[in-house]
C-alpha cells in the first residue's frame, strides 16, 4: 500500500471511529444495533473526505478537463465536474454530457460475443475462418475467437503477417476486435449497432450509443492541444465508425451514470451468467502497457496483479482519454472521462491524471481491507 497517499489523520481517524464504534456497541445492552452498518458507514465518510481531498488536488494539479465520479454500489462517493464540453462556446461539462470512452468500447464487444455463446451460436474456441472469409488462409485459419478476445493470436492489421504463433503471446489488436463484431453480426443476423442498442436498453444506459447512430444531445467534442490553444477534432462522433478505429473497437458513446450502471449489472451477473462472466474476468494473457505497466487481461478487460483486485480499461480515440475501473470485493467503480489531450506532450502525459487516481483509489482499496482486519481482530478480543 502507498500510504504516501492517504491522509494520516485521516487513517487514524477511520481506525480510532471503528474501535470506539465496537467498544459502544459491547456497552450498550438489550439493544439491535448493526456493527456492520456502523462500520459501513463510518468507512465511507472516511472515503468521501479522502476521495475529495486527493482527486479534488489531481483535478488542480493538471487543470484536468473531464468528469470523475466514485461509487461505492448505488451510493455516490465523489463526483466533479470541470471544464469545457465545448470550448469554443464554453459549454461546461455536466453529469449528462457524453464522451467517447475509446477502447473501453471493446468490453461491451466481448460481451455481446459470450451473449451468443451462451445462445449456443458459438463457442469460443471456434476458429474465426469458420465465421469470416478474410481469415480463412494459411497464416490466419487457426486463430481462435478466444485469441481475439485476449489480443493473443498474434494480428496487428488486417491482412499483415502475424507478429507471432497464434496463442504464444500477445499484442494489441484494434483489428481483432472489429473482427468480433463482424462474427456478432454474422451469429446473430443483426448488425453491430442493433445488437449493442438492444444490450444499452435492457441494461437502462439511455445516454449511450455508437458513433455513427449518435444523434442526440450534450456530446463533448474532442479537442487536441489546452485550454488555451485547442484544435478541435472533425467529424466527431461520425469518425469512429472509419476503418481505421471501428465502432467495436473504439466507437461507442457514454456517460459517467451509464458506465456506473454498466459496471453494476455486469459485474453482478445481470448481463452474462456467473459462468460466463468468469471466463470474461479470468487472466488468460498478460499485457504490459505502456502506461499502467504489468496486468493480467480476459476478454476486452484487464485486471491488477496483486492487490487491490481491480477489473479496468482504458480508452484513447484522438482528444479523449478514459478510464473505467471496478473494484469487485468493494463493488466500487472509479469512472474518468475527458475530451481533451495535448498529443504533443504524449500518451504519459495525457494520461498521467488518470494514473494517479487509480493510485489513490488502489491505496483506499488497500486501506480500507487492512482496516476491516484490524476491526475483526479487536471484534473478536472484546
Amino acid at each position: 500500500m502507498n500510504k504516501k497517499l492517504l491522509s494520516p489523520i485521516l487513517f487514524t481517524f477511520l481506525l480510532v471511529s471503528l474501535v470506539s464504534c465496537q467498544k459502544e456497541i459491547r456497552l450498550v445492552k438489550n439493544v439491535q444495533v448493526d456493527k456492520k452498518a456502523i462500520i459501513d458507514s463510518t468507512i465511507i465518510v472516511f472515503e468521501k473526505n479522502l476521495l475529495k481531498n486527493q482527486i479534488d488536488s489531481v483535478f488542480k494539479k493538471y487543470q484536468f478537463n473531464g468528469s470523475v465520479a466514485v461509487f461505492k454500489d448505488s451510493v455516490e462517493l465523489y463526483r466533479k465536474n470541470q471544464g469545457f464540453a465545448d470550448f469554443k462556446n464554453k459549454t461546461k461539462i455536466k453529469n449528462n454530457t457524453v464522451f467517447a470512452i475509446g477502447s473501453v468500447s471493446k468490453q461491451f464487444t466481448a460481451a455481446l460475443v459470450l451473449l451468443q455463446m451462451e445462445q449456443g451460436k458459438l463457442n469460443v474456441e471456434d476458429k474465426v475462418s469458420k465465421y469470416i472469409k478474410d481469415f480463412q488462409n494459411k497464416d490466419y485459419e487457426n486463430i481462435t475467437i478466444h485469441q481475439l478476445l485476449n489480443h493473443t493470436s498474434g494480428l496487428n492489421t488486417l491482412g499483415g503477417k502475424l507478429q507471432f504463433k497464434s496463442g504464444t503471446d500477445f499484442f494489441y489488436s484494434n483489428d481483432g476486435f472489429n473482427t468480433l463484431g463482424k462474427i456478432v453480426e454474422k451469429v446473430s443476423g443483426k448488425s453491430y449497432d442493433e445488437n449493442i442498442s438492444e444490450l444499452f436498453k435492457k441494461i437502462g444506459m439511455n445516454h449511450s450509443s455508437t458513433g455513427t447512430l449518435f444523434e442526440g444531445e450534450n456530446f463533448a467534442g474532442a479537442y487536441l492541444g489546452n485550454g488555451k490553444a485547442f484544435e478541435k477534432i472533425q467529424n466527431m462522433p461520425k469518425r469512429l465508425g472509419s476503418k481505421d478505429i471501428g465502432i467495436p473497437a473504439g466507437g461507442i458513446l457514454s456517460t459517467i451514470d451509464d458506465l456506473h450502471m454498466w459496471n453494476n449489472a455486469l459485474y453482478n451477473s445481470k448481463v452474462l451468467n456467473s459462468e460466463t462472466l468468469e471466463k470474461f474476468e479470468a487472466k488468460s494473457a498478460e499485457r504490459h502497457h505502456p502506461i499502467f505497466g504489468k496486468m493480467g487481461y480476459g476478454y476486452g478487460i484487464m485486471s491488477n496483479i496483486g492487490k487491490p483486485s481491480a477489473y479496468f480499461h482504458s480508452g484513447y480515440i484522438k482528444g479523449s482519454p478514459s478510464l473505467n475501473i471496478f473494484y469487485p470485493e468493494t463493488k466500487t467503480s472509479v469512472i474518468i472521462l475527458s475530451n481533451i489531450a495535448d498529443e504533443e506532450k504524449g500518451k504519459g502525459f495525457t494520461f498521467k491524471p488518470h494514473v494517479e487516481i487509480k493510485k489513490i483509489t488502489d491505496a483506499i482499496e488497500n486501506s480500507i481491507a487492512e482496516m476491516k482486519n484490524e476491526t475483526a481482530k479487536n471484534s473478536i478480543k472484546m
